[in-house]
């Protein structure tokens, strides 16, 4: 009977699917003490390698990449490009199609400035539960409206909203052409009415860097702002780099145990 059923539902729906292949899952990092690298679950790991995603760099050399959501402007993005541009740190900047709307010259200063921009979906919805269709709608709407503001034909970089995936999300943005970019450092930054100081982000920002981190930071947050300036600093005297995304790919087409 179980067999007549499994028959019967490849085909009404054409092609048998593995359960995991669309059940949303919610990206987590391990954090580590002390500063060493953190980890995820295996699982979670093999899917992006399986689908060339990323959300570690090279743990062997004190490099960081540093990375912002922006799904809406809270005043204080321009700060953070002041600080970036003073001290010489490249950054990759995940936008909303609200963002875009709503900040077309705050977007167009990040290229003009060198940064990276990436497409976080038009609408922000868990892509893991939209059909393929929706999605692909979701990320060329995004990548449309950029190009026509800034003249760059080029997004690499996708970052799913909230860090909800499933296999068959990773694989949609990867046969789409975009590298699904998570993160192996970040704190509880996101909530605007839930601020305690700049000294909280550094304290938080600090406690979680490690060689190669993925560093995730929202804009919204006037903490993360003026934390910023010191937190670089002293990651610097700490002898870290900052590095982009891009170099980070660029190593990645090498040989190397971390890959």
């Amino acid at each position: 009977m179980k067999k007549i059923v499994l028959v019967l539902l490849i085909a009404m729906c054409g092609t048998f699917v593995h359960p995991f292949s669309s059940y949303g899952k919610d990206w987590y990092f391990k954090p580590a003490k002390n500063n060493r690298p953190a980890t995820t679950e295996p699982e979670y790991e093999a899917l992006l390698k399986k689908y060339d995603g990323i959300f570690i760099g090279n743990t062997s050399r004190k490099e960081l990449y540093l990375t912002f959501d922006n799904g809406y402007e809270a005043g204080y993005t321009s700060g953070i490009l002041d600080t970036l541009k003073k001290e010489k740190v490249p950054a990759t900047f995940f936008i909303t199609g609200h963002y875009i709307s709503d900040q077309p010259k705050l977007v167009k200063r990040m290229v003009k400035e060198g940064h990276i921009v990436g497409n976080h979906s038009w609408s922000h919805p868990d892509l893991s539960k939209i059909s393929d269709a929706k999605y692909k709608k979701e990320l060329a709407k995004l990548k449309g409206r950029y190009t026509k503001i800034t003249g760059d034909k080029q997004m690499t970089y996708l970052r799913p909203p909230r860090g909800t995936f499933s296999e068959r999300s990773l694989k949609l943005g990867h046969d789409s052409g975009y590298i699904n970019v998570f993160w192996s450092a970040a704190y509880r930054d996101w909530l605007r009415d839930d601020q305690h100081g700049a000294d909280y982000a550094y304290d938080h920002i600090m406690k979680r860097v490690h060689p190669g981190a993925v560093i995730l930071l929202h804009t919204v947050s006037k903490d993360n702002a003026q934390a910023l300036p010191r937190v670089i600093h002293d990651l610097k005297k700490q002898g870290y780099q900052f590095r982009s995304l891009d170099d980070l790919m660029a190593e990645r087409v090498l040989p190397s145990k971390f890959w």
